[in-house]
């Protein structure tokens, strides 16, 4: 009783307020001066939702193999029509033409990201663990695993050229799959766009110091390289033939969400997935203290991360202009949409969190 007297008088209460105060302030100077997190301000896009109004026609998507698929974040199809998609719980899936869903490959690996169909018929998905790996009907092989005698920790999206060149980001040389927003909360680049050519066997780097390099894609006659930078909100343009062979540009910049993948549509234009990275909450982005604060409670980046409550894709044509927009504004149907394909008039979309890939009649909208 004693005791209890004692804490609550008012001789304690200072005392114990003191103290508390001067644990906070000593776990603050913990946090913020002996982080090893540190982070760059983020210079987020200008366009404001009043050029991109909210038109809701993602929430118009038929719903493929909901509930048989497990946040499938990219899709490709083959030469007969039948799509794949490689889910989180390590399953390479695919859609028949007659509607039929097939577990077709389970994976020795638990965090598969983008895919791409070879001319030769055989998959090739980035493994954000082991590099790129090749999956055929009877075999699966480790494509490439390191660069320059450094393991590939973070590949991400791939494409294939015509003499069979693959094509892939690595989306940060620093961070992984796992804690992939630390990489956007620091604004450092990390990123590289590799090329493992299959004559020699050896995989070289392309372009270095990438802003979360992530979705590639081919020019419909295969004069230059897409690639996305996620939180740089822009995508780069690299030259493969012609007058500015080995050059770079941009291709677009200022886009109203971070590009995810990338995908070539038939009429020569793309189709890019975006990913909000704001969600009203732009003062972290441009405040050091806010980035370390959440680095230091990971928890918290769920609750500011906006990819969770919103999904949108944009058409983009060969010239760099956005001439099409859909969105699920409020994440009713669809949110976290990381690819967008179009395939015979329709759009498939994957999503890291959904259930479901997304069909998208183009015609109607």
């Amino acid at each position: 009783m004693a005791l209890k007297h004692y804490l609550t008088s008012k001789h304690c209460v200072p005392a114990f307020s003191s103290f508390l105060l001067a644990c906070l302030l000593a776990f603050s100077l913990q946090i913020f001066f002996f982080s090893p997190f540190s982070p760059d301000s983020l210079e987020l896009p200008l366009l404001s939702s009043a050029f991109f109004p909210p038109n809701n026609k993602l929430q118009e998507v038929i719903k493929l193999g909901e509930g048989f698929l497990n946040n499938p974040e990219d899709v490709c199809v083959d030469t007969e029509g039948i799509l794949y998609t490689a889910t989180r719980d390590s399953w390479i899936k695919r859609l028949h033409r007659n509607g039929s869903w097939e577990n077709w490959k389970k994976l020795n690996a638990h965090n598969l990201l983008g895919i791409t169909m070879t001319k030769e018929g055989d998959l090739v998905v980035c493994d954000a663990d082991e590099g790129l790996l090749k999956v055929g009907e009877n075999m699966v092989s480790v494509v490439t695993s390191h660069v320059n005698g450094t393991r590939i920790r973070f590949a991400d999206d791939v494409i294939e050229a015509s003499d069979g060149s693959l094509y892939f980001s690595v989306a940060s040389t620093k961070y992984e799959l796992h804690n992939w927003y630390l990489d956007v909360l620091e604004a450092k680049p990390h990123g590289q766009l590799l090329k493992y050519d299959p004559s020699s066997g050896e995989t070289s780097i392309i372009l270095d110091d990438l802003c979360f390099a992530n979705g590639v894609a081919l020019s419909q006659d295969q004069q230059y390289l897409v690639v996305c930078e996620t939180w740089k909100f822009r995508c780069l343009k690299y030259w493969l033939e012609g007058e500015n062979k080995g050059k770079t540009e941009i291709f677009v910049d200022n886009l109203p969400g971070g590009p995810d993948n990338i995908n070539l549509a038939p009429d020569g234009s793309f189709w890019i997935a975006l990913l909000e990275l704001t969600n009203g909450l732009e003062f972290i982005h441009t405040s050091k203290a806010s980035k370390i604060f959440l680095a230091a409670f990971p928890k918290l980046i769920e609750r500011v991360n906006g990819v969770y409550t919103k999904a949108m894709v944009v058409n983009v044509a060969a010239d760099g202009k956005i001439t099409k927009k859909f969105d699920d504004s409020n994440g009713k149907v669809l949110s976290f949409v990381t690819s967008a394909i179009e395939f015979e008039d329709h759009l498939y979309l994957g999503s890291l969190n959904s259930n479901f890939i997304g069909k998208l009649p183009l015609k109607s909208s």
